[in-house]
């Protein structure tokens, strides 16, 4: 039999100050009581950019496939895994239903190959609420938008 996946919980957020405009990501990885935070920040990017970066550089910073619980305020980034958008917008050739071509494709493929060693539960959180630990990644990804800003 083999050996049971750790659980690891990873909390995501993005930030921009305009849209474009400078922004930051942050991403916390809970695992065993033990907790790990990244950021980063780009001069000028989105939001949607900033918040897919985060769950990237989540999923890459795990050195052995995982069961990974995605917390996150992204609508976006949950209805296309939930939903399973990502899917029919592969099927069409990376085109929405719309036939126009989906944003921000590389992040995409990204997500997705950061994702592939894991197995994924996606869960919307509502973002400026009352969830402490989004509301400590939206911080988190503020302060690192901030950091680009000042740059």
């Amino acid at each position: 039999m083999s050996e049971a996946l750790p659980e690891v919980v990873l909390y995501t957020d993005g930030a921009c100050s305009g849209n474009p405009g400078p922004g930051g990501w942050a991403a916390l990885l809970l695992w065993n009581g033990r907790e790990r935070e990244l950021s980063g920040h780009h001069p000028a990017t989105t939001n949607n950019r900033m918040e897919m970066t985060a769950v990237i550089e989540g999923l890459r910073a795990l050195n052995r496939p995982c069961r990974v619980t995605i917390c996150s305020d992204s609508a976006l980034i949950i209805n296309a895994f939930q939903d399973r958008w990502i899917d029919s917008w592969m099927k069409r050739g990376w085109l929405k239903a719309d036939k126009k071509p989906v944003e921000n494709r590389d992040l995409w493929e990204a997500m997705l190959q950061a994702a592939a060693p894991h197995h994924i539960t996606w869960k919307k959180v509502k973002g400026h609420s009352t969830d402490p630990l989004n509301n400590r990644v939206d911080a988190l990804a503020v302060a690192a938008s901030k950091l680009t800003a000042d740059s």
